[in-house]
């Protein structure tokens, strides 16, 4: 690949992962990657297991025995129970020395007076409690007790207990609603003995610290707290949530921790004032890390690919995610809720337009080098090549045992002379065409045209065991079939009555191949003693009555011996020390030049070259 479209390439996968990177963005704040990065919390959630639930914070359970043991219908327990019921479990819970009530239960609306007053004076006689309630005005003032002033005289709070819900789970919660200041704020300011508002939210909706499923928290039914069957050391000093639980009550509550088993508002409200009171333990991650991790894992796919194929990036590209993901649940167990939707969004878009990208740009470069192969390979061996050369058209190097061939038509130069141009390069590319069927028709590698001279090798670059039958087969064509339709059009064109006669050399030994050049042009080619050796046996031939000489090398590693192979004589061959025995066959015998030089068929004990 040149070094402009490898540039070309590279720009294109990092604009594949700023894309990347800005769609999971624009995704994210449109609000399509809600659902699953809520999904991914709950995971965290469940990787990270239960815990045990602190000691400070216990529950007061209205369950189902508190229903049975009182005989209320649950769909009427709430409104049912005498407030008086109600107001002896916070005198058992007072005496018990619990140091904060919090009642999650609504007292808006007045019953018996009587009633009423006995709970007010209990709230009184404890010195106070968070009252829930979902109900109030724009400035926050509720009915609860009958208004604020009732409220203050008891030292009591009314505070908001709505919860809220992402896609029907609870995991976070908020600071006020409808102008109260929420349930676990105002029971942890208590508990603590801060003033109203004294709670520092580190975001707008932060996340519930869960402890684990349904069970975690200490929890005491309230008809034994009423009937005084639970030991005072139970609540002595801690914070006491009191609230429904029974399922009929529907105050229960799908969370990340067990989505099946639903939670009581009780207990829910009890790990929502643990969260406050341990300072919000779960904190959103910054922005700032967020879009890091978007920026990281949409480049990594586009970047590795730069470097490595496709399968490898892509695989160290999701080994990296796994890596993102591991350190996120790493960070959440540490408090910190880290942002992954949208990272591995950016990542699956990355990936997605990296292969689109790097399969566009090699299906792009492979016709092109397809063609460029196809020019001096055999088309049933260019996939091959293709193969081995990757995304490089460079072929490295190698050292394989094959045949070359130089071929060349004997006297065209001269007789080009009398021709106008156009007419010689017609008549060049007509021979040019058959000599090249020829060889490519046989299995061999066109290296070259030089002129009206040929340069082919067998058994490269890719290897063939029958190297030598391939290319003597190539040179009989050439002779026998190719030749006279070339001199028949000569003729039949008026051009040449003779025709011309060709001059066939082939050498069989190691050669070194492969492609040179520049990445803006290349050649492939084959170098060393064996090449330089058969160019100098096609120069040979036009001192012997044979249009085709073969070294001995050749003849010994004919896999099929045929019959007519001759045996022509030892010679020299200039720039070789050693000689060379030279073979030929029956149909390169060149009548016009004259017999044969041996005069016969390999004579008995001649040199087995």
């Amino acid at each position: 690949m040149t070094g402009r479209r490898r540039h070309l390439r590279a720009r294109l996968f990092v604009a594949t992962g700023i894309a990347a990177a800005v769609l999971a963005i624009v995704l994210q704040h449109a609000g399509a990657l809600t659902a699953p990065e809520l999904q991914t919390v709950d995971l965290r959630y469940s990787v990270r297991g239960e815990r045990a639930a602190p000691d400070d914070v216990v529950v007061v359970a209205i369950d189902d025995r508190t229903l049975a043991g009182l005989r209320f219908e649950p769909e009427l327990a709430l409104l049912g129970f005498p407030r008086s019921l109600h107001g002896r479990v916070i005198d058992r819970l007072h005496e018990s020395g619990a140091r904060t009530i919090a009642y999650d239960v609504q007292f808006t609306e007045p019953t018996v007076p009587q009633q009423d007053n006995r709970l007010i004076g209990s709230v009184g006689d404890a010195g106070g409690a968070v009252l829930a309630t979902t109900l109030a005005d724009r400035r926050g003032r509720t009915n609860v007790f009958g208004g604020e002033e009732v409220l203050r005289s008891v030292h009591a709070r009314a505070a908001s207990a709505v919860v809220s819900t992402d896609a029907g789970v609870v995991r976070r919660f908020e600071r006020t609603a409808n102008g109260l200041e929420t349930f676990a704020a105002a029971a942890a300011e208590r508990y603590t003995g801060r003033p109203p508002g004294a709670v520092d939210f580190p975001e707008r909706h932060p996340w519930i610290d869960f402890y684990g499923p349904p069970g975690t928290f200490r929890t005491y039914s309230f008809i034994d707290v009423l009937r005084g069957n639970v030991a005072a050391s139970a609540f002595r000093g801690r914070l006491v949530v009191v609230g429904p639980a029974a399922g009929g009550l529907q105050d229960v509550h799908s969370t990340p921790m067990a989505r099946g088993d639903l939670m009581s508002g009780a207990e829910l409200q009890a790990n929502t004032v643990a969260t406050v009171l341990r300072g919000f333990p779960l904190r959103s991650a910054p922005f700032a890390i967020t879009l890091l991790s978007i920026l990281v894992l949409a480049m990594a796919a586009p970047l590795l690919s730069l470097r490595m194929r496709a399968f490898r990036a892509l695989t160290v590209g999701a080994a990296l995610a796994a890596a993102f993901a591991v350190a996120a649940q790493i960070g959440f167990d540490r408090g910190l809720v880290v942002q992954v939707a949208a990272p591995l969004t950016a990542f699956a878009l990355a990936a997605g337009g990296t292969l689109a990208v790097q399969y566009l740009t090699e299906t792009r470069e492979r016709r092109r080098m397809r063609s460029v192969f196809a020019r001096f390979v055999p088309e049933a061996v260019v996939e091959d090549v293709l193969r081995r050369t990757e995304d490089d058209l460079r072929l490295g190097g190698t050292r394989l045992l094959g045949t070359v061939m130089f071929a060349d038509l004997r006297n065209f130069t001269s007789f080009s002379e009398s021709l106008p141009p156009d007419a010689v390069i017609r008549l060049l590319n007509r021979y040019l065409e058959g000599m090249s069927e020829a060889i490519l028709g046989h299995g061999g590698t066109l290296v070259a045209y030089m002129g009206d001279g040929v340069m082919a090798v067998f058994g490269a670059p890719i290897e063939q065991d029958d190297h030598a039958d391939r290319a003597l087969a190539a040179a009989r064509e050439m002779l026998t079939m190719r030749l006279p339709e070339f001199n028949r059009y000569l003729r039949e064109e008026g051009l040449s009555e003779e025709g011309f006669r060709l001059g066939i050399g082939l050498n069989s030994g190691y050669v070194m191949s492969g492609n040179v050049g520049s990445s803006r042009r290349l050649e492939y080619t084959a170098v060393g003693d064996t090449t330089n050796t058969a160019a100098r046996l096609e120069r040979m031939t036009k001192a012997t009555p044979y249009q085709l000489l073969m070294s001995g090398s050749t003849r010994d590693l004919l896999v099929a011996q045929d019959d007519d192979v001759i045996y022509v004589r030892e010679s020299a061959v200039e720039g070789r020390d050693a000689g060379v025995t030279l073979w030929s066959v029956a149909e390169a015998f060149d009548a016009v030049v004259g017999p044969p030089v041996s005069g016969a068929r390999r004579p008995a004990g001649a040199p087995a070259g």
